[in-house]
């Protein structure tokens, strides 16, 4: 029987044990079927995670990172949403959305923009959360210059921040900062 009891915690990356850190990404290779490779995991390293855990170990996950996005002329300082996933036996229950409340506190305190790639499962979850599909351009620096992601568009949503609109997908790409794996 699974406890159903689960606190909520947040820590940053360097203040989370190495095992704590192993027994989250053993959790996310599960909870993606396998599909949860080693630059995913690099990729959500180095912000704020929260976490749930029950009897059974991590249950959810998130981190929020930093990034850069570029928007007509303008730098946002953009909390990026990684690695968010529920453990298959705990799916349904509410803990996305836990962690996603978290995440957003440290988004709306910390950062001008939310950001994140959303599959076709956790879109939903994100559009009931109020967060924005993007429906512009997206582009990255690479190291070659500023490369056109197609199979980005569609998948990208935005958090309005607190401190001002969510820029307009009319007048500019969204241009992210390059990072290797999937950009975004």
């Amino acid at each position: 029987m699974t406890d159903t009891t689960t606190q909520l915690r947040t820590a940053h990356t360097y203040q989370l044990s190495a095992a704590t850190l192993d027994e989250i990404r053993l959790m996310l290779d599960g909870a993606f079927d396998g599909d949860f490779g080693d630059e995913d995991w690099t990729h959500g390293l180095g912000g704020i995670h929260a976490f749930i855990g029950d009897s059974d170990g991590i249950a959810a996950h998130g981190s929020v990172i930093m990034r850069r996005v570029l928007h007509a002329g303008r730098s946002y300082r953009t909390g990026y949403v990684e690695a968010v996933g529920v453990r298959a036996d705990r799916r349904r229950e509410g803990l996305g959305g836990r962690v996603m409340a978290a995440l957003e506190t440290v988004i709306d305190g910390a950062y001008e923009l939310g950001a994140l790639s959303a599959s076709d499962d956790g879109a939903t979850l994100y559009a009931a959360r109020g967060w924005q599909l993007w429906r512009g351009r997206i582009e990255a620096l690479s190291p070659d210059g500023v490369i056109h992601l197609p199979d980005e568009e569609g998948s990208a949503y935005l958090r309005p921040a607190a401190r001002g609109p969510l820029p307009d997908a009319a007048t500019s790409a969204l241009l992210f900062d390059w990072r290797d794996g999937d950009v975004l």
